[in-house]
């Protein structure tokens, strides 16, 4: 079991936590050059909600962004342009965001495997509400009804990682109001949709239950020990 500190910021402004996440990437290289006086490597995870934002990844392209900025502000919306991996996505509130700041190293995992895990904690997740998921050759993150005409996700998963240190992460549509997925094409994707819980289920569900239940596969996955 590798000591991880969870920190749940709740709603904060995409921006800003990204700011947040820089100061942490920040402590584990540094812990990686100079231990600390514990001699434990930090690693972290962060929780949170933003408020409506759209993302947009380096490899992606604005033109995946179908409202201009007036259009942007009638939605009470910014947009963002990241440094993580993936196109295009939409954070708001009643969508679970997760930020894990974690040296590969310790975790003894390459990248590759790293966004597998990712998706694994995620289908493990949903799996404990009823819901089955799945992988999409081609198509990181996790998604329903892959062996169907109507394949749609509900997990976007969108990652930088350097010198070993990862820094983004992932976002679960629990109750999030899907009608902002309307405006851009998510991920880059014109022909597939997006999905929640709500939706899935016909009900909302209880966000706090669902960061419990991450939680718990966040250990048994990734060996995680939260203080």
């Amino acid at each position: 079991m590798l000591k991880t500190i969870f920190i749940d910021k709740g709603l904060i402004s995409y921006r800003s936590c990204w700011d947040y996440q820089e100061e942490l990437f920040q402590k584990v290289i540094q812990a990686k050059t100079n231990l600390p006086e514990n001699g434990i490597n930090p690693n972290y995870l962060v929780f949170c909600e933003h408020p409506h934002v759209y993302t947009l990844g380096k490899s992606g392209a604005e033109s995946n962004l179908l409202i201009n900025m007036i259009q942007l502000q009638a939605k009470n919306a910014e947009f963002v342009k990241t440094n993580r991996g993936g196109d295009i996505t939409y954070h708001g509130p009643g969508q679970l965001v997760g930020y894990p700041i974690i040296s590969l190293e310790e975790f003894k995992m390459g990248v590759k495997e790293y966004v597998f895990n990712l998706e694994e904690v995620i289908i493990l997740t949903l799996l404990n509400f009823g819901i089955t998921t799945s992988r999409l050759s081609g198509a990181t993150g996790v998604w329903l009804g892959t062996n169907t005409s109507n394949p749609r996700k509900i997990c976007a998963i969108g990652v930088r990682v350097s010198r070993f240190v990862t820094m983004h992460g992932f976002a679960l549509n629990i109750n999030t109001d899907l009608s902002y997925f309307n405006f851009i094409n998510p991920c880059g994707f014109t022909d597939k949709k997006v999905t929640s819980l709500e939706k899935e289920l016909s009900s909302q569900k209880n966000i706090d239950n669902v960061k419990s239940v991450l939680k718990e596969n966040f250990t048994k996955v990734f060996g995680m020990d939260f203080t």
